[in-house]
C-alpha cells in the first residue's frame, strides 16, 4: 500500500478537555480535528479547589475519546480501513482505582459520586503530607533511595502519595480497589478491551517518572519499602507490574466493542500509553540539548540526552530522568512548574468573579445580555491585560511575584509552597500586577534552564508549545528576553497529540523508529522569539529580587510547616 494511504489518529488528554487528530503519515499533515470538553468537570464537580482537591470522572473521558475519534474519521471523509494506529497521551500522574477487570471504580453504583473512586488529577494536592513520608522513608530506611532517578524528592502530584492518600480516608475504595491505572494506561486498556489490568503492557513514561519504577531494582519499590508506609502497598505491588514499555510498541489492537463503536477494524494497532509533555517533545521535533516548553495550565520542560552524553549523572530536583520515556534508545528528562496559564487563569477569575456576581445582579440587562457580557469579559480579559501590559517597559516593572500559587514542581518538588507579591503600592494598577505575575512564571522558567546547566546538561535551543506559547506574544517575548536564548514555536496547534500520532505510525510499522517518525512526520516552526539585550539587562536584576523572594518564602513555609508537625 502506498505511504500516502496510511493514516494514524494521536488522542491528547488534558486538563480540560481531549482532542483528536487524522494525521497523513506520510508527511504529518492533519486531516482533521476535534475537541470534546469534559461536562462534569467544567461543571466543576468532584472538586474543592480550597482543599487543592481536582478530581475527574472517566465518563468524561470515555465520551470525549469516542466523540472525538468518530468526529474526525466523519470530517474528513476517508476510508477508515486506511487507519492503521492509535496512540493516547494524558495528564499525569493522575492515577486511579480499578477492579480485577481493569474498570473504574466511579462507574458502579456505589461510587459513581465519590470522588475517591474517580481520577485524581496531576494538580490534586491532597497528598503532600504522604509524599512527606515517603521522601523521609526513603532517605532513612536503609534501602536503595527510589528517588534518586526522579530528582531526589518525590512530589505529591505522583502516584503513590496520591494512593497511600485515598487508602488512608476512604476504608471503601481501598477495600475494592484490586489495582490502580495511570490515566494513560487505563484509557489505552480501554481500547483494547483489557479483562485484567495485569494484562496491560504499562507506560514506561508514566512508571519511570511517576512511580519511582527502574531497571536498577527489578522494577517499582520493593514491597518492604512500600509495606513501611502501608502494608495496602505491599501488596498492591504484586496487582500492579514488573516490566514497562515505550511508546512506539504495540499495546494491543482495537477490540471489537471500540472498532464498532468508532466504525474501525480490530487491525487497527493500539500503541502503549504515553504522558502528554513527552509526546509533545515528539511532536516538538525534540533532540539533543534541546529543551521542549510545553505550555498550558502548567508547563512540562523535556529534554533527551544519550546514555554517553548524560554519564552516570542525576540530576537533582527535576521529575525524573527515564531511560526510553520520550524517544527509545535515549534518556528522557522531564522538570516544569505546577502553574504556569494557571497563574494568569487565577488572576483572570480573581477579576471576573466578583464582576460577574454583580453583573447576575444588575437589573438593567436581561438574563441573556447578563451571559454574553460574562463571556466576552471572560474572552477578552487576559487579551486586554497583555495589551496594556506590554506598553510597560521592563524597567518600570516594580512588583516582584512568585509563580508558586498552585506549589513547585522544580527545581525541588515543594507544594507546600504558595504565591507572593512585593513591591504594591498605590499606582499598582491590574496590567502591572498582571505583568509581574507573568514575568514571575518566566523567571521559575529561568530557574529550571539554570538547574540542568549547573547538572551538566547543555541547553543549546527551546521549543516553546501549547496553549500559552501560541497565543500570547507578550508571554513569549518575555520568555525570550528572561532565558536570553531564542524560542522557537512549534507550527502544530496540537502538538501533542501529533507526537501521539507519530508513536502510532512507529507502533503501526509505518516507519521503523521514532526519530525517523518524527523527520517524515514534522510540522515545523511558525515564529522564532528573539531576546530584547535592553529588556534582558533589566530582568538579570529583578530575577535576583524574584530569587530573594522565593527564599524568604520558602525559609518561612518551612519554618511553618515544622512548627506545626512538631505541635502535632
Amino acid at each position: 500500500m502506498d505511504e500516502k494511504e496510511k493514516y494514524v489518529i494521536g488522542v491528547d488528554f488534558g486538563s480540560d478537555s481531549v482532542r483528536a487528530v487524522l494525521i497523513n503519515s506520510a508527511d504529518g499533515s492533519c486531516i482533521a480535528s476535534d475537541v470534546f470538553y469534559y461536562p462534569q468537570w467544567s461543571k466543576g464537580l468532584y472538586c474543592d479547589e480550597h482543599k487543592n482537591q481536582f478530581r475527574q470522572h472517566p465518563k468524561d473521558h470515555l465520551e470525549g475519546l469516542e466523540a472525538t475519534i468518530k468526529n474526525v474519521i466523519q470530517n474528513s471523509q476517508i476510508d477508515s480501513t486506511l487507519i492503521k494506529g492509535i496512540c493516547v497521551d494524558t495528564t499525569g500522574s493522575s492515577p486511579m482505582p480499578v477492579d480485577e477487570f481493569g474498570q473504574s471504580l466511579a462507574f458502579s453504583e456505589v461510587f459513581q459520586h465519590n470522588p475517591n473512586a474517580m481520577m485524581v488529577l496531576w494538580k490534586d494536592h491532597t497528598s503532600i503530607n504522604e509524599a512527606q513520608e515517603i521522601n523521609e522513608l526513603a532517605r532513612g530506611w536503609g534501602g536503595d533511595d527510589y528517588t534518586q532517578y526522579v530528582g531526589g524528592i518525590y512530589s505529591s502530584e505522583w502516584f503513590w502519595a496520591k494512593i497511600l492518600n485515598i487508602i488512608r480516608k476512604d476504608e471503601a475504595v481501598k477495600e475494592k480497589a484490586f489495582s490502580w491505572m495511570e490515566h494513560c494506561d487505563y484509557i489505552t486498556g480501554q481500547l483494547i478491551g483489557i479483562t485484567s489490568p495485569n494484562e496491560l503492557k504499562r507506560s514506561r513514561c508514566a512508571a519511570g517518572h511517576k512511580a519511582m519504577w527502574h531497571e536498577s531494582w527489578g522494577g517499582l519499590p520493593s514491597s518492604s519499602f512500600l509495606a513501611q508506609l502501608d502494608p495496602y502497598l505491599s501488596d498492591l505491588r504484586g496487582r500492579l507490574y514488573e516490566d514497562t514499555y515505550t511508546s512506539d510498541e504495540v499495546a494491543g489492537t482495537l477490540s471489537e466493542d471500540w472498532a464498532a463503536r468508532l466504525g474501525l477494524t480490530t487491525d487497527v494497532v493500539v500503541a502503549v500509553g504515553t504522558f502528554d509533555a513527552h509526546a509533545g517533545a515528539i511532536g516538538g521535533e525534540v533532540e539533543e540539548n534541546t529543551l521542549v516548553k510545553v505550555m498550558g495550565t502548567s508547563t512540562c520542560d523535556i529534554m533527551i540526552s544519550s546514555k554517553e552524553q548524560l554519564g552516570n549523572t542525576l540530576v537533582k530536583g527535576i521529575c525524573g530522568q527515564v531511560d526510553g520515556s520520550v524517544i527509545p534508545g535515549f534518556h528522557g528528562l522531564e522538570a516544569g512548574q505546577s502553574g504556569f496559564g494557571d497563574v494568569l487563569a487565577w488572576f483572570k477569575n480573581l477579576l471576573l468573579r466578583p464582576v460577574s456576581s454583580l453583573i447576575d445582579q444588575s437589573q438593567i440587562l436581561d438574563i441573556a445580555e447578563k451571559e454574553k457580557l460574562k463571556t466576552e469579559l471572560s474572552k477578552k480579559l487576559l487579551k486586554q491585560l497583555s495589551e496594556d501590559a506590554i506598553k510597560i517597559p521592563p524597567q518600570d516593572s516594580k512588583i516582584v511575584a512568585l509563580d508558586w500559587i498552585n506549589g513547585r514542581r522544580t527545581p525541588d518538588a515543594n507544594q507546600l509552597l504558595k504565591g507572593a507579591l512585593q513591591g504594591l503600592e498605590m499606582g499598582s494598577d491590574a496590567a502591572r500586577v498582571f505583568k509581574s505575575l507573568v514575568e514571575s512564571i518566566c523567571f521559575g522558567s529561568k530557574k529550571i534552564v539554570e538547574r540542568f546547566r549547573s547538572e551538566g546538561v547543555r541547553i543549546d535551543a527551546v521549543i516553546g508549545m501549547g496553549g500559552v506559547a501560541k497565543q500570547s506574544d507578550f508571554v513569549m517575548q518575555t520568555l525570550a528576553d528572561i532565558l536570553e536564548m531564542p524560542i522557537k514555536i512549534a507550527q502544530s496547534d496540537q502538538a501533542p497529540a501529533l507526537g501521539a500520532a507519530m508513536y502510532a505510525a512507529v507502533a503501526a510499522e509505518i516507519y521503523p523508529d521514532t526519530q525517523t517518525a518524527i523527520k517524515s512526520m514534522t510540522n515545523g516552526f511558525d515564529k522564532i522569539y528573539h531576546p530584547k539585550e535592553e529588556n534582558a539587562l533589566v530582568y538579570r536584576s529583578l530575577y535576583k529580587a524574584y530569587e530573594e523572594l522565593g527564599a524568604f518564602v520558602e525559609n518561612q513555609t518551612i519554618n511553618k510547616f515544622t512548627t506545626v508537625n512538631e505541635s502535632i
